[in-house]
């Protein structure tokens, strides 16, 4: 007889959260090295990662993170065909991609890093949650880190914020990377915590076109 896995209703999963917040000491997270470093940003080189991804073709930011979010958090408590409970990692990162989604509004990629032990051979999801891992090879990323809640308002500006200062520096020309990305955001705590945020707005960006040998 098939095993079924019922969906984890969404109160819970706020509550659960809490328990499994990714503010908690020790949490893991994806390994990279800074590359170079100014006052307002940063540029990392992350290793080879792979991610769970929970595509959504909502019109806002925030509603795409919690429902991604909220498929992601069932696969985590075992909604895969291994019935495998997977352990909170940060950050939760959302991608935005323009003009991909319906009446070429935004389509939003809300991702998980699996946990090392299983970035080999992640656990297969259930069909009816819609989630695929995403392979990432090693590539570099500019950050800005900001603070508060990430929001539909302030993530556009935070961006724009990210662009202007890239577009000052030796590493202007470097968002001509390929990327199916325009933008994302990474999210580090539990939406019960208020004060001492951290998120941060990432740009895909090629080392090597500001002699950054990284790869």
């Amino acid at each position: 007889m098939e095993r079924q896995h019922p969906a984890v209703p969404l109160l819970p999963v706020l509550l659960l959260l809490a328990l499994l917040s990714p503010d908690a000491r020790g949490s893991e997270s994806p390994q990279y090295a800074t590359v170079h470093a100014e006052s307002d940003f940063e540029v990392r080189h992350y290793r080879d990662t792979v991610w769970m991804s929970a595509p959504s073709d909502d019109t806002s930011f925030h509603v795409a993170t919690k429902l991604g979010f909220h498929r992601l958090f069932q696969y985590l408590m075992g909604a895969n065909l291994n019935s495998s409970r997977i352990r909170m990692t940060t950050p939760i990162l959302t991608s935005i991609v323009p003009g991909a989604g319906p009446l070429h509004s935004s389509a939003y990629f809300v991702r998980l890093y699996l946990p090392l032990e299983f970035q080999a051979s992640p656990p297969v999801p259930l069909p009816e949650l819609n989630l695929h891992p995403d392979r990432w090879p090693g590539h570099c990323v500019a950050v800005r880190s900001f603070s508060g809640y990430a929001r539909d308002h302030n993530v556009v500006e935070e961006a724009e914020k990210l662009a202007l200062s890239l577009s000052r520096s030796p590493w202007g020309n470097s968002t001509n990377h390929p990327s199916k990305n325009a933008y994302s955001i990474a999210q580090y705590n539990s939406p019960f915590r208020i004060v001492g945020r951290v998120n941060e707005v990432w740009f895909d960006v090629d080392c090597r076109s500001a002699g950054v040998e990284a790869y």
